[in-house]
């Protein structure tokens, strides 16, 4: 079956300005981070009891994610994809791209009480190749397509010349055997982990330098896929996607955040050239991740705006029954944390500018759905014509159809 990734990648390389493809995935390789916390809290917990889910119910997640078909690759440990991809053969049949994340840098061993993370990141891979592809060492040349042939290499650099140096040379070594192997990458750049490696006001100018340093020297056959690395605003974006429109820009997610945290990153990213979002915590963190992953699809598709879709989402969570982590009041404001895995340090809080009541939303009915002026000559929805009530019906009446109600 073709990979929607494969369809997207080559659309955008042949019209790198008009193509309207928008990359997304979902990253459950968090067990690579966090341990034992990676699947996040049971809904089953009581208040006072910290209670984790299993790595059994963060797998049942995945398959159903892939079930569901929106989002373009999912990403996952080599141990969840050996499991998923290899012995379970879910990506088969299906139009969503598996990834494993190669390497694991010291900045993402984030244990309980550790430390590891804290001092300038060292490069590290405990996953090889070989068991990404086929499961076992040594594969043969016909074994390496039972398993996944993309996988996540991150770097992080920290203006240091033999930590940076370190971290180059590990980088090629990684493309050459990558290469041989024909498996393909695609590169996450995260920010330095130390606080006194840049000054804050030169960190976006300094990481899109790198970028287009590390690769100068690399031909096609060994450059990423795509990039992945933090959001730093319009200029910065507008600036790399400028430098080479064929270098396809991702943003990571960073923390979980509230829902218009995550809901105008990723539609704020798309419209100043982004062509990936990848979302880990933010979605493992949903009170429901496939309706939540559904709005993050309308919304780089332009069906919804990012306020009208944390209150649809909202209702979407009255519908089915589920008490929202934060209220509708809360939800609708920014606290935008950095973006590391080790802490939130440094939240800001403001309030969106569309003006919001702060109320629940309410179920929908007829009398505020699309009217038939509101649909194109084929019967779909023209969003265009929809005031902003009738987007947020609409949305609502879809996603409650779509999962039961």
């Amino acid at each position: 079956m073709e990979k929607s990734l494969d369809r997207k990648i080559q659309s955008i390389h042949a019209d790198p300005s008009g193509s309207k493809e928008f990359i997304i995935a979902d990253a459950k390789d968090a067990d690579m981070a966090f341990g034992i916390g990676a699947p996040g809290l049971s809904p089953e917990r009581h208040d006072q009891e910290l209670k984790y889910k299993t790595l059994a119910e963060y797998r049942q997640q995945i398959r159903e994610v892939i079930q569901q078909e929106v989002v373009d690759i999912v990403l996952m440990s080599a141990s969840t994809s050996e499991k998923l991809t290899i012995d379970e053969r879910l990506f088969d049949n299906s139009p969503i791209t598996p990834a494993a994340r190669a390497n694991d840098t010291t900045d993402v061993h984030v244990p309980r009480g550790g430390k590891i993370h804290i001092p300038a990141a060292k490069p590290f891979r405990s996953a090889s190749l070989d068991h990404i592809q086929c499961g076992h060492l040594d594969c043969k040349p016909e074994e390496r397509a039972y398993g996944a042939d993309l996988g996540l290499y991150s770097v992080t650099f920290n203006n240091n010349l033999e930590d940076d140096l370190e971290t180059l040379e590990r980088y090629k070594e990684f493309r050459e055997e990558a290469e041989r192997k024909k498996f393909r990458h695609f590169l996450e750049i995260f920010d330095p982990n130390t606080s006194n490696a840049v000054a804050a006001d030169t960190a976006p100018g300094f990481i899109n330098d790198l970028i287009a340093r590390t690769l100068a020297g690399v031909a096609t056959a060994g450059r990423p896929t795509f990039l992945k690395m933090v959001y730093h605003g319009p200029r910065a974006m507008q600036e790399l996607v400028a430098y080479d429109p064929h270098l396809i820009v991702g943003i990571l997610g960073g923390s979980a955040g509230t829902t218009l945290d995550a809901f105008q990153l990723i539609y704020d990213a798309r419209k100043y050239g982004a062509r990936v979002a990848l979302f880990g915590r933010k979605i493992n963190q949903a009170e429901h991740q496939l309706a939540f992953i559904q709005f993050l699809r309308f919304l780089v598709e332009d069906k919804i705006q990012p306020v009208e879709a944390v209150k649809a989402y909202h209702g979407v969570l009255q519908e089915l029954g589920i008490k929202p982590t934060r209220s509708l009041e809360v939800d609708l404001t920014y606290q935008t944390a950095v973006m590391s895995y080790g802490g939130e340090d440094g939240k800001t809080f403001s309030f969106p500018t569309q003006k919001t009541d702060g109320k629940p939303a309410t179920k929908t009915s007829g009398k505020t759905a699309p009217t038939k002026s509101a649909a194109n000559g084929n019967g779909a929805p023209d969003f265009a014509s929809m005031n902003s009530e009738q987007r947020l019906a609409y949305h609502q009446d879809r996603m409650n159809r779509m999962f039961g109600q």
